[in-house]
């Protein structure tokens, strides 16, 4: 006896529900099952990517980048260093 395609369709998606609901993440006060899960990793995923093709694009530019941060940073500090040691 063949089952029909609609009691395979339902199986498939039971069993899809199945699984959804196994995935769980858990960082810091942040919790999410199922779905949203699933959701966040894959939204994770494509964060990093494109942070890492942004860093890929402007790698040329990083020194520059990270000196003009670092001066700005000691600037902003509250105690400048002499300029006679």
């Amino acid at each position: 006896m063949a089952s029909s395609p609609a009691r395979t369709i339902r199986a498939v998606f039971r069993g899809l529900a199945k699984l959804a609901d196994t995935y769980e993440i858990e960082i810091g006060p942040l919790r999410a099952r199922g779905v949203p899960a699933i959701l966040l990793g894959s939204a994770a995923i494509t964060l990093a990517a494109g942070a890492a093709g942004m860093l890929m694009r402007a790698g040329d530019r990083m020194p520059e980048t990270l000196r003009e941060a670092r001066g700005l940073f000691t600037s902003t500090r509250p105690e400048r260093p002499s300029l006679n040691p």
